[in-house]
């Protein structure tokens, strides 16, 4: 086993990781959507984007940047 193997082992499963958190929170955010007040993630998603939006276009950049990082 090469490092490029291991590299390759290592990152296929942080992407697996990711992938599963990003859709936890996707059930959250739905489960949240029709039983209003049951996981409380659309409170905390709307805190993190006026937090990000409240520090005006350096916030918006970050913003604009946590996407793109996030959708990749």
């Amino acid at each position: 086993m090469n490092i490029n193997d291991a590299l390759n082992t290592v990152s296929s499963v942080a992407n697996g990781v990711v992938g599963l958190g990003l859709s936890l929170i996707t059930v959250a955010l739905v489960v949240d959507i029709l039983f209003p007040g049951t996981t409380g993630i659309v409170n905390s998603v709307s805190a993190l984007v006026s937090s990000f939006t409240s520090q005006g276009l350096v916030g918006l950049i970050s913003l604009v940047v946590f996407v793109a990082i996030a959708s990749r």
